[in-house]
């Protein structure tokens, strides 16, 4: 079993029990919106992190940050991007299996033509009336469970 913790839209903040829930994890991937490096760098004590850069993103370090990344965890490939309107490739040509976005800070769990769509919401500031969430992969073989969940609900 695997344990992918998911995570956007932070915006400077990371909150404790992001954190807590993050705890654990095999590997993160923050889709962007990240706000400072200091998340990347407390994001980085709990597990190995993959992370993009959003359109809020500003400064050297996050210079250094990809537009999307492919993460492989065995078979299973991962599309990460901030925002999927900018989705620059057809998933399923590219054998893509999950895509992971943030942006809306709205959660989602979408399935559309084989491909998973997960956008674990925001982890940051509250924006309107949208929940402060955060998500997760559970991966068994080929076998992908996603999850979201609201904290200080």
């Amino acid at each position: 079993m695997l344990r992918v913790g998911l995570i956007s839209d932070t915006h400077g903040i990371l909150r404790p029990e992001a954190g807590a829930f993050l705890r654990g994890c095999d590997h993160i991937l923050h889709a962007g919106d990240i706000g400072t490096h200091d998340v990347l760098q407390r994001l980085s004590e709990i597990a190995p992190i993959t992370a993009v850069r959003g359109n809020n993103d500003q400064g050297s370090w996050a210079d250094r940050l990809a537009q999307t990344e492919v993460v492989q965890f065995g078979e299973v490939l991962v599309y990460l991007i901030h925002d999927l309107a900018q989705l620059d490739i057809e998933p399923s040509t590219a054998r893509i299996r999950v895509v992971v976005s943030g942006h809306s800070h709205q959660p989602l769990i979408q399935e559309r033509d084989d491909i998973l769509y997960v956008n674990p919401g925001s982890a940051g500031p509250r924006r309107f009336k949208l929940p402060i969430a955060v998500g997760e992969l559970i991966m068994v073989a080929n076998s992908i469970t996603p999850r979201i969940v609201t904290l200080g609900a």
